[in-house]
Parts: structure tokens; sequence; C-alpha cells
């Protein structure tokens, strides 16, 4: 069996890690991967293909705040990708994030219509049946369910200055990506998979396999964190996200500052210089960390995970956090209650900042309890049983 996927990167972020850890089960299996991408560096542990150039991205991404015909550009590109899948032959091709300013969805798609083979489409957000968002809770939208229209979050990525094209992009990719015959989506989240039986996806198989997780390295361990931060005698409350945005509950964080006591610590990794400045005294805002290795440390460090994000499609750092041994509380919204498991947390309705703060002394003075759930859960956030689940619906579809 031949599989070729096809990711903005490889081997870096979520969805790169999570295209080569396919690769690698795939060979375990004694089959072959091959893995395209265009952003970012080349790993040398699986088969993988860079294609295209920045010039093209670069230009991809102007046109697109011009025009909001993201998808639409890059042919050069696509053109270079397609005569590598000629050359591979794959037996099934795996489409990860199609969005981010490297690919032509229309040639792709029309490509794949005339190879006919089978495809697996990982849906790692909600860009592939709306006219533009990748995310869309934040302004309750519902209008990707019949056809878009004057375009809410316009200006949010992949932003547009200038034009509206929502309801253009929404037949656009309604009339392509509704095209194979041989199409099998996947979602990371129970969540994801009921939306798109909402959207002009309804008629497609779909199936949710969550992300999976390398818990033989996301586990607690001893370290000094605490004392090197001087927050020895303090309960730490984590925050992690790659963009610290409103949607991803930096609000929320500024407002607990207020709330909370001084025995307590707020901690946020991922703020930049920007958002530095917004944050009050009493809050620890670092950088992102360097390695996995380092955000490990955070997550035994902290004595509670706070998942303040009203918009994840399953939110890995939740499942991190419990393989780590540390309870979570979290909003009840999109994918985010999924990954709290019982007894591992608390989750609440969105911007209750008042219940979380009573969340976090109901944990705190349970701590052991809710410590050892976790750690009885985290078995179930394995990565080998999405793996082999991938596994098994390629076969299904051979």
């Amino acid at each position: 069996m031949k599989i070729f996927q096809i990711n903005t990167v490889c081997g870096s972020g979520s969805t790169g890690r999570i295209a080569v850890d396919l690769a690698h089960m795939l060979e375990e299996h004694g089959d072959e991967c091959c893995i395209a991408f265009s952003r970012g560096t080349k790993p040398e542990d699986v088969d993988c293909f860079q294609f295209g150039n920045k010039a093209e991205i670069y230009w991809h991404g102007i046109m697109t705040r011009l025009t909001d015909r993201h998808g639409m550009y890059s042919k050069g590109a696509t053109r270079e990708l397609i005569e590598k899948i000629k050359k591979y032959q794959p037996d099934i091709i795996h489409l990860h994030n199609i969005h981010g300013y490297y690919l032509n969805i229309q040639l792709l798609f029309e490509f794949l219509r005339e190879y006919n083979k089978p495809v697996v489409w990982t849906l790692h957000d909600c860009w592939s049946y709306t006219g533009h968002c990748s995310h869309y809770t934040c302004v309750e939208c519902n209008r990707w369910q019949k056809e878009c229209y004057k375009c809410p979050l316009k200006k949010d990525y992949p932003g547009s200055i200038l034009l509206d094209h929502s309801t253009q992009n929404y037949r656009t990719k309604k009339q392509l990506f509704t095209s194979l015959v041989k199409l099998h989506l996947v979602t990371p989240s129970e969540w994801l998979k009921n939306e798109v039986e909402k959207s002009f996806f309804m008629d497609i198989p779909c199936t949710a396999i969550p992300n999976g997780i390398e818990i033989e390295k996301f586990v607690y361990r001893e370290n000094n964190l605490k004392n090197t931060l001087g927050i020895s005698n303090k309960k730490v409350i984590l925050g992690v996200a790659n963009v610290w945005t409103e949607q991803k509950g930096i609000n929320d964080f500024i407002q607990l500052a207020e709330l909370l006591d001084e025995t307590y610590q707020l901690v946020m990794i991922g703020v930049d210089e920007q958002r530095k400045k917004r944050l009050p005294a009493n809050i620890i805002a670092l950088d992102r960390t360097k390695n996995i290795e380092e955000l490990i440390d955070y997550y035994s460090m902290a004595d509670i995970y706070f998942n303040s994000s009203i918009e994840e499609t399953m939110g890995m750092t939740t499942g991190e956090a419990i393989c780590c041994g540390t309870p979570v509380v979290a909003y009840r919204s999109t994918a985010v209650p999924e990954s709290v498991g019982d007894g591992c947390g608390v989750v609440l309705e969105p911007h209750d900042t008042e219940g979380v703060a009573r969340a976090f002394a109901e944990i705190i003075s349970r701590q052991e309890k809710y410590k050892n759930a976790c750690l009885a859960y985290r078995q179930r956030f394995d990565k080998k049983i999405s793996n082999e689940a991938y596994y098994k619906l390629y076969c299904s579809m051979l």
C-alpha cells in the first residue's frame, strides 16, 4: 500500500507531527508513504517532498488579502505537486490542511477527480466547508449550513482587506470538494463531525478519529521550574496557546488576575511581545516553549491547566496536560469538553470566570484525586490507537 499525504508543513506543528506519525506507522506495517509539504524544514526520517517557493506563497497571501480568493493561486506549485503524485502512483491520497497560501484547490481537485483513487481528508478546522473562515463559533455564524454571504470574519484568516467573495468561495468549494466519488472525511472530534454533517459534506462518509499523543513522552516528571520562576509557594494555573487571541481566552486570564488571591500564580505560554504589554503584572507571560521537553516540564509544574479557548476542533493541549497528570478546567464550547475525561477536571460555560475561580479551589482541595483520575485516563490519548484507526480506514478503502 502506498499513501501520499499532503499538508502545509511536515514534522512541525500538530498537523505536521500527525503526518509524520502516520508515515512511521505505515513503515512499521511494511507500507510506503510520502509526505508532500510546502512550508518549513524538511525532516530526515521520512520520505517527503517539498514543493513551491516562498515567492509564490507570498504572492498567494497578497492576492488573498486583495481578492478574498484564497486557494485559487499557487498554480505553479500545484502543477509541481501533481507531477510528483503521477510519478509516485499512490493507492490513497491523504489530505490534511490544504489552505495556507500554498495550493490551488481547483487544479488539485480536478486532478484528484481524474486520478480516481481513494482520498482521505482530515479536517483539522472548519475552513473546508465555509466561504472564508476556519472557525466561526466566536460570532455564532451558521451561514455555512446553507450558503455563506457577507462574512463577519472577512478580515480574519485567511484575511481579506478589500473584497468579500465568501459566496463565490462557498460555491467553488462545494462544487470541487463534493466532486470526488471516493472521498472519506476524518475529524479529530465528534463535535466537528456533527458540524460537517450539517454542511455540504452531509452525504460524504465521515469518521471521527481523535488526534493521538505520544503518551510515553508526555508524562509527569519532577522539575525545579517553580523555584526558577520564584513561585515555589504558589498554586500555578497554566495556559498554553500558539497565539493568544480573544477566542483563545486572553481576556479571561486578565479577569482571573483580578479575581484570584495571591496564593495563585497565572502562567501563560505563547505570549508575543505586543500582548505581554496588555497583561497585568501578576501574570507570568512567557514566549513559546523551545521544544516539547520544555512544554512537558510546564505541564508537570502546573497545579491546574486552564483551557480558556472557545474554538477548538479537539484541543491537544488539554490531552497533553492530562497525560502529564495535570487536572483541567475548560469551557463547554466546540470540541474542548471531549478531551476532559471523567474526574480529570471541571467544564464550565464560556467566560464564567467566577465559576472558573471556584473550580480552581475545588480541584486544589482534592488535588490527589484529580491527578489520579488524569493518570488513569491518559491511555485513551495514545497515538497508537489513532494510528491504527487510520490504518483500518486505509485498508477499507482499497
